[in-house]
């Protein structure tokens, strides 16, 4: 069974061959980023999410920075060949980073101490809502994008080179741009193996 929302879901897919073949205007989709993270749904409404979207050389230099941070600890000259082949790929027409307002998180363990241990997988649940959107809504505009975790590697070097205020955690990266290349076949999962269905 399918149906519109599913079908929209299905455009959603992790895209690694991505390029900067974009004919939308970069106001555009900075719009549609920040409407969708803002309808986008947080605990006691606590709109925890941040974003900094980088296009052109800001974007570069997120993954230049990525490189630099990685080239400190990958010392192995043919490993680091194939990791530095990797990030390139992200260079792409934008990047957004993904964070999560951690002072917020903080207040609203000290306004609710009852659920304090709650707020920050809250906090979770919430960026990944928002993720989870902006990456559909940059597919229905025909954009592919994936999703990447160098964070707490970079944090510092991206803290300094955006001005990132200190209490916003990094949480993720998600460099996108014009789809390239499809992406390959998905595995799933058996439904018997996920899923339990009671009083259908």
């Amino acid at each position: 069974m399918t149906n519109q929302f599913t079908q929209l879901q299905e455009k959603r897919r992790s895209i690694y061959a991505l390029g900067k073949n974009v004919k939308e205007d970069k106001q555009t989709l900075v719009d549609l980023i920040e409407k969708t993270i803002e309808l986008s749904p947080s605990a006691f409404n606590s709109q925890t999410v941040r974003a900094v979207i980088a296009f052109g050389q800001d974007s570069d230099r997120i993954w230049d920075i990525v490189l630099a941070e990685l080239r400190k600890v990958v010392k192995d000259d043919e490993a680091f060949a194939k990791t530095q082949a990797k990030v390139k790929s992200f260079k792409a027409y934008g990047t957004i980073l993904y964070f999560t307002e951690t002072a917020t998180v903080k207040q609203l363990e000290a306004d609710f101490p009852a659920y304090a241990a709650n707020f920050a997988g809250w906090a979770e649940q919430a960026i990944g809502g928002a993720q989870q959107a902006v990456w559909e809504a940059l597919a229905v505009q025909g954009l592919g994008a994936s999703l990447q975790h160098y964070n707490p590697l970079i944090d510092e070097a991206i803290a300094k080179a955006f001005d990132i205020p200190e209490t916003w955690q990094l949480r993720a990266e998600m460099p996108f741009g014009s789809v390239e290349a499809p992406a390959g076949e998905k595995d799933v999962l058996p439904a018997e193996k996920r899923f339990k269905v009671f009083g259908a």
